[in-house]
């Protein structure tokens, strides 16, 4: 199976709309989960947004996530959204651009591996032996893990100098 071409075609718009020197916005369903956007400049469940580089700071386009810096009314505010969410990219001035459908997240991106529950059908026949004990090996005693994640917590990022 092919991964989404939705990171790909959004990063396609800002660099055509940059080149064409028009401001790029952005809009995102801010009703998904994940999304982390000032809810004060939200309207009608969706947030336009921005993305002229000299409006923001450390813009990332990635596969999965969109993150940058940004001011309202001079406050900094970090933005984070799936890409999932976001439901359009174009030019400010001309309208000219692509919608997307909003996609929410089907699995939580904050699940650690080992929190989730094991498809292996028995534990590792094998265990760990140093050279330095002659004693015979252990069994292996390693567990599956039952336990589930069900925080739905948003990102949030922590700048650390």
């Amino acid at each position: 199976m092919m991964t989404s071409n939705k990171p790909y075609i959004i990063r396609a718009f800002y660099e055509w709309i940059l080149d064409n020197n028009v401001t790029p916005y952005i809009a995102i369903d801010a009703t998904l989960p994940y999304v982390e956007v000032p809810e004060q400049y939200i309207s009608e469940g969706k947030i336009i947004l921005n993305l002229l580089p000299s409006a923001i700071h450390n813009l990332s386009l990635g596969n999965e996530w969109i993150s940058f810096s940004t001011r309202f009314n001079g406050v900094s505010v970090d933005i984070n959204a799936p890409i999932g969410s976001v439901i359009a990219i174009y030019a400010r001035e001309n309208g000219h651009g692509i919608e997307f459908p909003a996609e929410a997240l089907t699995e939580d991106p904050f699940v650690k591996e080992e929190d989730v529950k094991s498809t292996k059908k028995e534990a590792s026949p094998f265990s760990v032996v140093s050279n330095e004990d002659k004693a015979e090996p252990k069994k292996s005693s390693a567990k599956k893990s039952t336990s589930k994640k069900t925080s739905t917590k948003k990102p949030s990022l922590t700048i650390v100098e």
